[in-house]
């Protein structure tokens, strides 16, 4: 073979190397702009804190349906407020026995120093406030007004919650401003933001703790509440209590469901966070809600009953936990809001699928 040819051969040789070489680097180049290697800065990691890895990026969600978040609802029509403003209530105070115009913010800050003690963590208070704004919404949205006349609500803890501006102080000033406007909404509705002392470990549907008759609302579910801990009053862990028979009688007589004797008394039916639901009374049954009411629920604390019997002329009951335990527990919030939990994760365990939206700025 003459030199000629071998040059001509060895140019071919390198020109086909070279030309491989290179498709081979451009398709590595493309990868890294198009695939898995995209650069952190890509349009799909924008917004993203902690930007996925190489393999996650592309990756397709593993069954995960995403929620689609509740429209903000309309303010009930009782009240007037243009734009995002903050609307104005007409409320009944019942130590002065007249209504009292007020702003939203200022009757919400006084429901929550009658609710919960102004010096827990604030992120405790903060889910108090978002739970005060939504319920006082809603039960406008409900009733139109108070059964007072010419007021939207009251300070009467039976009809609403609790008001005690004597006890506002920064700490719930600030948790107020903090959470201004917002409210617990489900399907575009406001939530029903029910709220209690101590779950005693686990808190109980409508139907348990309030023998609540309508369909129950899916956000409430039974879940584990951190309701125990040094810091917890001991009366809202465990109690003890005991009535008489005829006390007993007379509270069967006042819920509509009399009896005039009986020699045994013992828990009925039970529900998914085991409270009861009903109790016997010799040969009646009664609702355990309905009969702490008519008890009186400062001395029988819970229908968490562990224990219940007839001891001579006594009822003996002992149970765990304070309050109907529906909704958020409040000690619960507390210990939530000491393990650094904010008042939106505390609001979330406690209500699910639930969003929080902002009425006003």
């Amino acid at each position: 073979m003459n030199i000629k040819l071998r040059r001509k051969i060895c140019v071919f040789l390198v020109t086909v190397f070279l030309s491989l070489l290179f498709s081979a680097c451009g398709a590595v180049g493309r990868q890294n702009q198009e695939g898995p290697g995209a650069p952190i800065d890509d349009i799909r990691q924008q917004g993203r804190e902690n930007p996925l890895s190489n393999d996650e990026s592309t990756a397709e969600p593993k069954n995960e349906k995403p929620k689609e978040q509740s429209q903000k609802p309309d303010l009930p029509k009782a009240l007037k407020s243009e734009g995002n403003q903050e609307p104005s209530l007409k409320v009944y105070i019942t130590e002065e026995s007249q209504v009292q115009d007020m702003k939203f913010e200022e009757y919400v800050a006084g429901v929550v120093a009658g609710e919960i003690k102004n010096d827990w963590p604030v992120e405790a208070i903060k889910a108090q406030a978002v739970i005060a704004r939504t319920f006082v919404l809603q039960f406008i949205e409900e009733k139109g007004q108070s059964k007072y006349e010419n007021a939207h609500v009251s300070t009467d803890i039976e009809e609403a919650q609790a008001w005690n501006a004597g006890e506002v102080n920064d700490t719930i000033r600030q948790a107020v401003e903090d959470t201004r406007g917002q409210v617990i909404v489900y399907d575009g509705q406001f939530a029903r933001t029910w709220f209690h002392s101590n779950a005693g470990g686990k808190t109980a549907t409508p139907k348990e703790g309030l023998n609540y008759k309508d369909e129950e609302p899916p956000y409430i579910q039974v879940v584990d509440s951190p309701d125990t801990g040094e810091a917890v009053e001991a009366d809202a862990k465990n109690w003890t209590a005991k009535f008489p028979k005829d006390k007993v009688i007379a509270a069967m007589e006042k819920a509509g469901k009399p009896v005039k004797e009986f020699n045994s008394i013992s828990i009925g039916e039970k529900g998914p966070s085991d409270r009861a639901v009903t109790i016997k009374v010799g040969d009646a049954e009664i609702s355990a809600a309905e009969l702490r009411l008519a008890l009186g629920t400062t001395d029988m604390r819970s229908t968490l009953i562990d224990k219940i019997s007839l001891e001579g002329n006594n009822v003996v009951m002992t149970g765990r936990g304070y309050g109907h335990g529906v909704g958020m527990s409040q000690w619960g919030a507390y210990n939530m809001a000491n393990d650094k939990k904010s008042a939106e994760d505390i609001i979330n365990h406690y209500f699910k699928d639930i969003d929080i939206v902002k009425m006003w700025d």
